[in-house]
């Protein structure tokens, strides 16, 4: 008589989901009060790199902070569970290739240029409603309905 000692497959994916939720809520625990700890941390950085600046150059301390907090978010991996999923999960909604970053650039470039024109003008407020229009009816619309 051969006795399996597995556990039925239903039950194991039940057990790796308890675990998963759990791990999860332990990473965003330790995640939130890593971005509590960088957000005055940055500051102070900040403030010291600038009061450091030598050659017309800041000093390294806020990117050194930077590099900290990169690598303790590689470390944390929070959403790592994602490999446990079902095959049926659909592949999470794509973002585009924009991050912030680049988000805040385009921004930022925006701005700098109206203010060399001489200011915002009734046309760039035009432009900028305009855009946020267009964001809120793909935003109406859905995901995928490009």
């Amino acid at each position: 008589m051969n006795v399996s000692l597995e556990e039925p497959r239903s039950t194991s994916e039940y057990w790796t989901l308890i675990r998963d939720v759990g791990v999860l809520q332990v990473k965003l625990l330790i995640d939130g009060f890593r971005d509590l700890i960088l957000l005055p941390a940055s500051l102070i950085a900040g403030i010291v790199s600038l009061a450091k600046s030598s050659n017309g150059k800041p000093g390294p301390q806020f990117y050194r902070l930077i590099a900290v907090g990169k690598q303790s978010e590689s470390w944390i991996n929070l959403f790592g569970a994602l490999r446990n999923a079902p095959e049926e999960v659909e592949p999470p909604v794509s973002f585009g290739a924009a991050d912030i970053d680049d988000i805040v650039s385009r921004v930022e470039t925006y701005v700098v240029d109206e203010y060399q024109r001489g200011g915002v003008t009734k046309q760039a407020r035009d432009r900028i409603r305009q855009a946020l229009e267009t964001m809120q009816r793909k935003n109406s619309q859905g995901p995928g309905s490009d």
